[in-house]
């Protein structure tokens, strides 16, 4: 297995092959750099608690090659930003894998397409994997019990892809429903910015609003089935592990959730956020209310708790805006 993409879910997939004894590799791209000296030089990711085992190779962007050779799983461990240059990056190496497995929760900002899609069309060929669900990488890394979806149009690909990475710490479900699983990775981001704010709002007041975050969570998963279904997904998937239960992680921490409750104290969302992505912190969650906006607009949803959180994030609505969905 190599995984292309030295950031920390991909580094945490990375450790955990190489522990299970799967001949691992992981491959930085040109955008690694600081990582790529930090694990050369500590022997560890700075994102994780733990350090890399001695089985497992790490190779710069010079090493491609070396990085490929032989693989069979191959995983795409980009942010959404970055799919597409990722997948021509790597395209050739990873075309004779049997699986490229993708570990990305967002869409492409362009063209608004899964990262399934793109893989799809970037390296034709290979069976083309989704992987949500709750898995924080840090709990990953350190062998914390986690449960993930992995989902491809053929279900049987998935299980031969996921089958030599589950164990008991990671225990691996299956699905057909890709664009189920992939539309709850995008939409569970603006949750938890949601579940932030309320945290934030929380703090100013210097009172507990928990009973209104439950509400909130319910109305959030409640939405994310509904432009799930419509489109082309399946509703009950997002009562699963890929929406729920995503959901659930990353409304109790995590940068989204981190962000958001800056945001409900009153921060500016825009230098908020450039003063998070100077820390090295991705928060995929913007970008992300941004393309739910989109797309609801698109299938004609009406969905007022992410509408609430992209009126924060955009257009100067104040955190109240949350608690006035109830």
């Amino acid at each position: 297995m190599t995984v292309f993409g030295a950031g920390a879910m991909g580094t945490a997939m990375a450790i955990h092959a190489a522990r299970l004894g799967l001949e691992a590799a992981l491959w930085a791209t040109p955008f690694d750099g600081r990582v790529l000296e930090a694990m050369r030089t500590t022997g560890s990711h700075p994102a994780l608690p733990e350090h890399l085992p001695s089985s497992l190779s790490v190779h710069g962007p010079d090493e491609l090659d070396r990085a490929a050779d032989g693989c069979e799983v191959a995983v795409m461990a980009a942010s959404s930003a970055g799919i597409r240059s990722l997948a021509r990056m790597v395209g050739r190496a990873a075309a004779g894998a049997a699986a490229v497995i993708s570990v990305t929760k967002g869409l492409e900002r362009e063209t608004l397409k899964r990262p399934s899609e793109v893989y799809a069309e970037e390296i034709p060929g290979p069976a083309v994997v989704a992987v949500a669900g709750p898995c924080l990488a840090p709990e990953l890394a350190q062998q914390v019990p986690t449960a993930a979806l992995w989902a491809s149009s053929r279900v049987d690909d998935a299980r031969r892809a996921g089958a030599v990475l589950d164990s008991p710490t990671y225990q691996v479900r299956y699905s057909d429903d890709v664009a189920g699983a992939e539309l709850c990775a995008v939409t569970k981001n603006v949750a938890a910015i949601g579940m932030g704010i309320v945290d934030g709002m929380a703090r100013i007041r210097q009172r507990e609003l928990r009973n209104a975050k439950a509400a909130l969570f319910a109305t959030a998963v409640g939405e994310m089935a509904v432009l799930v279904e419509r489109l082309g997904g399946r509703p009950e998937t997002a009562r699963g592990l890929a929406g729920i239960g995503d959901v659930l992680v990353t409304g109790l921490g995590g940068r989204n959730r981190l962000y958001g409750e800056l945001v409900g104290t009153g921060e500016d969302p825009g230098a908020t956020l450039a003063r998070l992505t100077e820390q090295g912190l991705t928060v995929e969650g913007v970008e992300a209310a941004r393309d739910v906006r989109v797309l609801a607009e698109r299938v004609g949803a009406d969905l007022p708790y992410h509408a609430a959180v992209h009126g924060v994030l955009f257009e100067g609505v104040p955190p109240e805006a949350l608690l006035e969905v109830l």
